[in-house]
């Protein structure tokens, strides 16, 4: 995965509906595909912590208090111009950003610790409004005419 972030156009992950990575190569002359330091000290800091990437609602079964768990969901979309969800052969719906919100509802609920970043719009806030929702610029580099990246407005929201 290292590889394909650092060679890929702006370094994008996504798939097709048969769950084919379809990302074509980015222009890159001397990509810096490994950084051996960065890379040894987040083995460090990772040593005695469980990563999983599993669907949410399957995962959410085994939480006990005390966990941690941050959610990146493909972020609902700007406008209807705006909604690509298709990071993985199946998109990422309305329903399932309010199947979402209610797992972290149910996480806070057996005392984990949640954070979630989403996009700032009127759904997401809805959603999350029981929670702490902080609103931050984030600079957007992947689109097809450089014009339009830029800062956007984004939410990270946490029970704590």
């Amino acid at each position: 995965l290292i590889y394909l972030n650092k060679t890929c156009y702006n370094g994008l992950y996504r798939v097709n509906r048969r769950g084919q990575f379809n990302v074509p190569l980015g222009r890159y002359r001397h990509p810096a595909i490994l950084q051996a330091e960065r890379l040894r000290a987040a083995s460090k800091a990772l040593q005695h912590v469980r990563l999983v990437a599993q669907d949410f609602r399957t995962i959410g079964r085994t939480a006990q208090a005390g966990d941690f768990w941050y959610f990146d969901p493909p972020y609902h979309p700007l406008s209807s111009t705006s909604s690509f969800t298709g990071y993985t052969a199946a998109s990422f719906a309305e329903g399932d950003q309010r199947d979402l919100a209610r797992m972290f509802t149910t996480l806070s609920q057996k005392g984990c610790l949640c954070m979630l970043s989403n996009s700032d719009t009127p759904l997401i806030l809805r959603l999350y409004k029981r929670f702490r929702i902080e609103r931050v610029q984030a600079v957007r580099a992947i689109h097809a005419n450089a014009r339009h990246r830029g800062a956007i407005s984004e939410v990270v929201i946490r029970n704590y």
